[in-house]
C-alpha cells in the first residue's frame, strides 16, 4: 500500500500501523478509559442530515475563511500535535510546510520536537502555538514571548488538560517521551527496522522548547501521563487565563471549551476564538463530542468568537455540517498524524488534497457558494 492509495481516514490509518512501533501507533490512535467519546466525536456527524439546494449555479465555489486574523484557503487546520518527529523523521518541519502550501494553519505543540524559531525560520504559512500554564510560569511566560518574535499568527490555551486523562493503551505498550524498549514493546520496535534506523540517526530526541528549562521527556523519560502531571499547572484558573490573553496580545483562543457558560466567559477575558474540543477522547470520557455541542454554543454566542470544532473530523461532509452548525473552521489530530507517518510532508499534502478535493466536491453538490452559504437551513437532526 502506497500514500497515492490513501483516500480517506482509515487507509492513512492502516498504512501509519505497518511503519510505526505498537507504542507509538497506539499513543496517536488510543483515548482514555473505554473510549466512549473518542467514539462518539466521529459518530456525532451520523446524527443530522445535509440538505443540498440544486440549480444553484455553484460553478466553482469559495472554500476561504479568516480565523485567528489570517485568511485561510480552507475551513480546515492541522491540530497542535506533540512529538511529531515519533512519526517521522520531519516531524513538524513536514506538517508546517504541508499546511504552508494548502494556505492553512500549522499548529504547533507546547511538546514538539522543533523549535519555535526553526518553524518560522521554514514557513511563511499561517501559524498557530498551543500554550499550557506550567507550574513552572517562567516556562509559559517563555513561550510567549518567543512566539511573539517569531511571528506566529495566533495561540491557544489548552484548558482540558489539568491532569492527564487515563490513557490505558499508554499503560499497556509502555509509551514514553523520549521512547525507550520494555519487554512488552521489544518485538515491535525490532519489526521496524526502518523506524529505528530513521530514530537513531536523525536529530536528539528532544522537547524542543522547553528542554532549557525541564529535563524531563527530554533526558528524564516520562510517560505523557507523568510528564502532564508533573509539568502543567493543576490549579490553572481564569486569572491565568486572563493573563496569557493580555500578554500575548493578538488572536487567542482557549482549546478545550464544551459549555455555553465558558464560551461566554471566553468572550470577557478577551479571546477571539474558542475551540470546541475534547481532546480528541484523550481526557474526559462520558463527555460531550465538539459537534455536539457547536450549536448551542454558536447559538448562545453568534459572531462574538471564531468558533472551531477541534476532533472527530474524517470527511470532507463533517466539515460542511460543523459549519452549517456554526463553526468557523475544523481542525484535527489523529488524521492527519496518521498522514504523516504514513508518507511525511508527501503524506499530509495528500491528505490535505482530498479534504480540499472533498469540501470542494460537497459544495457543488450543496448547491452553496461560498462558506457563508452553509447555515442551518442545509442541516436537519435525525432527533
Amino acid at each position: 500500500m502506497k500514500i497515492a492509495d490513501c483516500y480517506n481516514f482509515n487507509d492513512f490509518r492502516k498504512l501509519a500501523k505497518k511503519k510505526l512501533p505498537s507504542p507509538i501507533f497506539h499513543y496517536i490512535d488510543g483515548g482514555s478509559d473505554d473510549e466512549t467519546t473518542l467514539r462518539r466525536n466521529t459518530l456525532s456527524f451520523d446524527d443530522c442530515d445535509l440538505v443540498p439546494n440544486i440549480l444553484a449555479s455553484v460553478g466553482k465555489p469559495d472554500l476561504s475563511t479568516s480565523v485567528f486574523g489570517r485568511k485561510i484557503d480552507m475551513p480546515i487546520f492541522l491540530s497542535p500535535s506533540a512529538m511529531q518527529r515519533l512519526y517521522h523523521p520531519e516531524g513538524d518541519k513536514a506538517s508546517a510546510k504541508a499546511a504552508a502550501k494548502f494556505g492553512t494553519f500549522y499548529s504547533m505543540s507546547s511538546m514538539a520536537n522543533n523549535t519555535i524559531e526553526e518553524i518560522s525560520n521554514i514557513s511563511s504559512g499561517p501559524k498557530l502555538f498551543q500554550l499550557y500554564v506550567h507550574k513552572d510560569k517562567s516556562i509559559t511566560d517563555d513561550l510567549i514571548e518567543r512566539c511573539k518574535r517569531s511571528n506566529f499568527d495566533g495561540m491557544c490555551l489548552t484548558v482540558d488538560t489539568l491532569v492527564a486523562g487515563n490513557r490505558e493503551k499508554d499503560h499497556r505498550t509502555g509509551f514514553t517521551t523520549p521512547p525507550k524498549l520494555t519487554m512488552n514493546s521489544f518485538l515491535s520496535f525490532a519489526m521496524r527496522p526502518a523506524w529505528v534506523f530513521n530514530y537513531l540517526i536523525g536529530k536528539r530526541f528532544e522537547l524542543a522548547n522547553v528542554s532549557k528549562k525541564t529535563d524531563k521527556g527530554t533526558n528524564i523519560a516520562k510517560s505523557v501521563i507523568e510528564y502532564i502531571n508533573e509539568q502543567y499547572d493543576p490549579a490553572m484558573n481564569w486569572k491565568d487565563a486572563e493573563y496569557c490573553v493580555k500578554k500575548w496580545g493578538k488572536p487567542f483562543a482557549l482549546k478545550g471549551v464544551m459549555s455555553v457558560d465558558d464560551a461566554r466567559r471566553a468572550i470577557d477575558i478577551g479571546c477571539t476564538a474558542i475551540m470546541v474540543s475534547n481532546h480528541g477522547g484523550r481526557q474526559l470520557d462520558g463527555s460531550r463530542s465538539p459537534f455536539d455541542q457547536i450549536k448551542a454554543i454558536s447559538d448562545a454566542v453568534g459572531d462574538k468568537l471564531e468558533i472551531i470544532l477541534d476532533g472527530g473530523v474524517r470527511r470532507g461532509t463533517h466539515v460542511l455540517k460543523a459549519l452549517a452548525a456554526g463553526a468557523k473552521a475544523c481542525s484535527f489530530g489523529k488524521m492527519f498524524l496518521f498522514s504523516l507517518a504514513a508518507g511525511g510532508q508527501q503524506g499530509v499534502e495528500h491528505l490535505l488534497q482530498n479534504m480540499h478535493d472533498e469540501i470542494h466536491r460537497n459544495m457543488v453538490l450543496m448547491g452553496c457558494k461560498n462558506l457563508g452559504e452553509l447555515n442551518s437551513s442545509k442541516l436537519i437532526y435525525r432527533k
